[in-house]
């Protein structure tokens, strides 16, 4: 890149020298292997010289027709295969050589190489007359053994030329049998078809502002191509699915998706990323002819890369960023998405969550360190030698790098500089981006302005404007400024400019009036017609389903440094991986060290595992949750079972015990507690080993315990209590029957008081008077000045530490079982993982379906039952009359005078049924008046509140009775009357009784 502008060339010593590389290359693929006789040795000359005249002549003749066959055959297997070279060549080399003569010239070239004598000799002897060498032969041989040759050469000779006949006629059966090798490009400009009915008209036609637009954008490309001649054409009007030419920016169509995933940047560049499989552009050098719209690219899932950047770049418009679409060049490694140099993304979250676990706040009050009373001079020694050590270490270090960037340095690219790529910029201002940057849309990861895998840019856009980059690219994309307002730094195609414009001082000229006012209303009527229209392209639509799964098919392998990234859709796999990192120590990806495998939508609560393969650690990391609150589980993958090495971690918060970590071994256990109430901190548990009985084996579910031989609790300060008062370790020993406390340390003191107990015989046994001997008892007070407890106080204190001790042995015992049931959980969850799915997932709940379809099978048999209850009404009346085949005038008269009696009856019968129940009501709360009216004076207040309670409960009822018999008494005149146009509205009454 040069002089400000794109030129891109190569110098002459290359191209020279790229020429003859091409001339060798052509000839390579364009003329086929020739078959080639295996050259005669002198010894197999002479012998053949010895041999008859006739056998030599035969042997001539013979060698004549041979060499005719394979040279007919050689021409059409040099046909056949220049015929596929010639396809799967470049058209740059189709144009060389025809495969004839590439042929013909190979093998000129064979016969005039110093490496082929004997191929020389053999034509010579094919296009000598027979008569000279017979002649030779005879001068060289004497007469007595001519004879003799002549009949074995003879015999020799006739068996020769029957197989060459049979040889003959199996290359001519050969011949005849003719394939085509099918071309096949891994990375092609996809040719998807698609039926123009299934767009909407916008995609096959242009409103009469597009097409206003495009002639501008013709206009401005021909200006465009005059003034800079050296660069290549702008992107503005590629072909769509219709073969129709759209304008870019209108084939922008800001949308903004219902998932909260996709609201920022990264979210959404890696969706796209996941979502598309990406097509190389074919040829690299050119823009593509056609790009589809974000609506049918999401559709597909594949496109190229100005399709993928046009599909993210409707996104971050529809979420608020101030994103453009750049059209530029790139290197090989990015146009290719070759991402076997780059360090995984998921590895550099994690070295920045450690940096930031790492980062030591500063506090702003310090306590003064003491003073170093050791001799400078040695530490100033031993500083050196461990700096000179860091320094060697350094530099080994930086060695390595170097070896290691060496080794991963790609090839030269002959096309450096001239790959057309296509991504997205994001501008600092919205969405509080505090600086611009790139985003690569093939691979969903951001990269700064000032970087070397963009070689330079041509133009960018948006959905309100086009701009084309006036700066100098000979530095690639470092110095580039983004202030698109600066119309020296980029030119704009449309007036409207949303940016802040840096307009140059305008130049006052002598003008009339009349042409200053044709001059603007031309500016006005040309500003008025070169409005962006609206984008052509459908809505983009993305189901729930579409969005979960991701990845075309559901699963995707990336490949990068030292690393293997695998991406599934959730609730493809049986156990949930949703991705899987496979991390080696070489490039070729053979050596692997660890596996991280992450989860979703478990039951289980499994999130994450990590699998260690040298050591065979396995970390497993979960969410909230759980019946246990468990948070991580560290094991080795070859030890699964109880009573080995093994790390727990539990939702302290969450448990009732405060359990944090416990940390368990073949006869140890380790558990770690935080803000209990009691202060217990740490408690540690020795395990003896088991004493081998001859006893009945234990049931299968049954688990035979551990002996205890020592458990040893530690506690934090209680500031409310003395320190010699205050327990901070409380030691059982149970192989010894012997108890120890340890206070702490008081601050003005160095040691700490202890106290000893050792447990009388019968202590474990319920009932018995325990007693403590002197000798049973021993204690060191620190402060002698102190008062000792009283012998009562001891004793206590001893019984109290004996019910203490029973208590932890049921807790570890509590906790031995927790851990047991917490493997034997696992092992369960590990054989069969069930999915966790949620009420509003209505196509994968299955629980939720099966409900919702036996409602709706309830509601349709509701339905029929009602179907079936809609029974005739006047069934029961014609059955009384005779169940009458025919209705005449007399019947029809009868069923309504019967129909209308019998209403007439019902209608009566509800008001007595009401008026019996309103009198009983009446009558019952008359009984209880008189009642509380003879015992009112030896009521108690609660038997008042119940009568008065009961008769509240009976006015409302009388009162709900009295409403009912009115209405009714209001309603059965209409309810008569509606029946008896009921009746005259009958299609089987209608004619006689109207």
């Amino acid at each position: 890149c040069s002089g400000g502008k794109f030129k891109f060339k190569f110098c002459g010593e290359f191209c020279a020298n790229g020429k003859n590389a091409l001339k060798k290359k052509m000839t390579k693929e364009s003329g086929s292997p020739i078959d080639e006789e295996k050259p005669r040795t002198p010894g197999s000359r002479q012998g053949s010289a010895k041999s008859g005249r006739s056998a030599r002549s035969e042997g001539a003749r013979s060698d004549k027709s041979a060499a005719k066959s394979d040279r007919s055959a050689g021409a059409k297997s040099d046909k056949s295969a220049a015929a596929k070279s010639d396809k799967s060549a470049p058209r740059s080399t189709r144009s060389a050589k025809s495969p004839k003569e590439s042929a013909e010239g190979q093998r000129e070239e064979e016969a005039r190489s110093p490496g082929a004598p004997a191929a020389e000799d053999e034509t010579k002897e094919l296009h000598e007359p027979p008569e000279d060498e017979d002649a030779g032969a005879e001068r060289a041989e004497g007469s007595e053994d001519r004879h003799q040759h002549e009949a074995e050469g003879g015999l020799e000779a006739i068996a020769e030329e029957a197989i060459r006949d049979e040889v003959e006629a199996l290359n001519k059966e050969l011949d005849n049998i003719q394939i085509s090798v099918p071309t096949f490009n891994e990375f092609v400009q996809h040719e998807t078809e698609f039926r123009f009915k299934e767009f909407p008209v916008s995609y096959h036609e242009n409103t009469v502002t597009e097409d206003i637009v495009l002639s501008y954008a013709a206009n401005f490309r021909r200006q465009y191509s005059h003034l800079e001649k050296d660069r290549k054409p702008l992107f503005l009007n590629p072909l769509n699915e219709c073969n129709v030419e759209k304008f870019v920016c209108t084939t922008l169509n800001p949308t903004k998706l219902p998932y909260r995933e996709l609201y920022d940047w990264h979210g959404a560049a890696s969706f796209v990323a996941d979502y598309l499989n990406y097509v190389l552009l074919d040829p690299p050098t050119e823009l593509p002819e056609r790009m589809f719209s974000p609506a049918t690219t999401l559709e597909i899932q594949k496109g190229h890369c100005f399709e993928y950047s046009q599909l993210l770049c409707s996104l971050l418009l529809g979420c608020g960023y101030d994103a453009y679409v750049v059209s530029g060049y790139a290197t090989r490694e990015i146009c290719m998405m070759d991402e076997s140099r780059d360090t995984c993304p998921e590895l550099q979250k994690k070295e920045e969550a450690k940096r930031e676990d790492t980062a030591v706040e500063q506090k702003k009050y310090t306590v003064k360190p003491p003073k170093d009373l050791r001799s400078q001079f040695i530490l100033n020694m031993e500083a050196r030698k461990v700096r000179e050590e860091q320094e060697r270490e350094e530099e080994r270090r930086k060695e390595a790098v170097r070896r290691e960037l060496e080794a991963e340095r790609p090839a030269n690219d002959p096309l450096y500089g001239l790959r057309v790529h296509s991504w997205v910029l994001v501008l600092a201002g919205k969405r509080e981006v505090p600086e611009g940057f790139f985003i690569e849309p093939l691979t969903g990861v951001a990269r700064p302005l000032v970087n070397d895998d963009y070689c330079g840019i041509e133009s960018l856009w948006n959905h309100k404007n086009y701009y084309v980059n006036m700066q100098s690219c000979r530095e690639g994309v470092r110095k580039l400024s983004y202030d698109l307002g600066d119309c020296t730094l980029w030119e704009f195609m449309f007036p409207s400019n949303e940016k802040p414009l840096y307009l140059l001082p305008e130049v006052k000229e002598n003008r009339d009036d009349e042409e200053g006012d044709e001059d603007n209303e031309r500016a006005e009527d040309i500003e008025r017609h070169l409005d962006m229209p609206k984008t052509w392209t459908k809505p983009i639509v993305l189901s729930r389903r579409d969005f979960e799964t991701r990845c075309p098919h559901g699963k995707k392998t990336k490949l990068y440094k030292k690393a293997k990234l695998e991406k599934f859709a959730p609730y493809l796999l049986r156990d949930g991986m949703v991705l899987r990192l496979s991390i080696y120590t070489d490039r070729t990806l053979s050596d692997l060290v660890e596996v991280r495998e992450h989860f979703e939508n478990r039951v289980d609560k499994l999130t994450l595992r990590v699998r260690d393969v040298a050591s065979g650690k396995v970390t497993e990391h979960f969410a909230k949750g759980r019946m246990e609150r468990l948070h991580e589980h560290q094991y080795f993958e070859a030890m699964p079972g109880p009573e080995t090495e093994r790390v727990m971690f539990f939702y302290n918060e969450a448990r009732v015990d405060c359990l944090a970590r416990r940390e368990e071994w073949p006869l140890e256990m380790k558990e770690y507690f935080v803000n209990r109430p009691d202060r217990l901190y740490f408690r540690h548990t020795v395990f003896s080993k088991r004493v081998k009985k001859f006893a009945p084996q234990s049931a299968p579910g049954e688990h035979e315990v551990r002996p205890i031989s020592r458990i040893e609790e530690k506690f934090a300060r209680n500031p409310n209590v003395p320190a010699n008062e205050d327990v901070a370790e409380r030691i059982f020993v149970l192989t010894e029957d012997r108890i120890q406390l340890v206070y702490h340390t008081d601050s003005s003191k160095i040691a700490a008081s202890t106290r000893e107990y050792i447990k009388p015989p019968n202590a474990d046994e319920k009932g018995t008077v325990i007693l403590l001997p002197p000798d049973n008892h021993s204690t060191f007070q620190v402060d002698p000045n102190r008062s000792s407890k009283k012998e009562v106080e001891v004793y206590q204190l001893m019984l109290d530490l004996i019910a203490i001790e029973e208590k932890t042995k049921e807790r570890v015992r509590a906790s031995e079982k927790e851990s047991l049931d917490i493997l034997n959980a696992r092992s369960r969850e590990e054989a069969d993982a069930e999915m966790e799915i949620s009420l509003y997932d209505t196509e994968r709940n299955e629980k939720a379906k099966k409900h919702r379809e036996e409602l709706e099978r309830q509601r349709q048999e509701e339905l029929m039952r009602n179907r079936e209850l809609e029974l005739d009404y006047l069934a029961p009346f014609l059955a009384q009359l005779g169940e009458p085949t025919k209705i005449t005038k007399e019947i029809a008269f009868e069923l309504r005078k019967v129909c209308l009696e019998d209403f007439k009856h019902r209608l009566i019968d509800i008001a007595n049924l009401i008026q019996s129940r309103f009198e009983r009501q009446s009558a019952d709360l008359q009984k209880k008046q008189s009642w509380y009216q003879q015992n009112q004076v030896n009521m108690s207040k609660n038997d008042e509140e119940e009568y008065l309670k009961y008769c509240s409960e009976a006015m409302f009822k009388i009162q709900i009775l009295e409403e009912m018999l009115q209405r009714h008494k209001n309603m059965a005149p209409h309810k008569f009357q509606a029946l008896e146009l009921k009746l005259r509205t009958d299609p089987r009454l209608q004619e006689f009784l109207n």
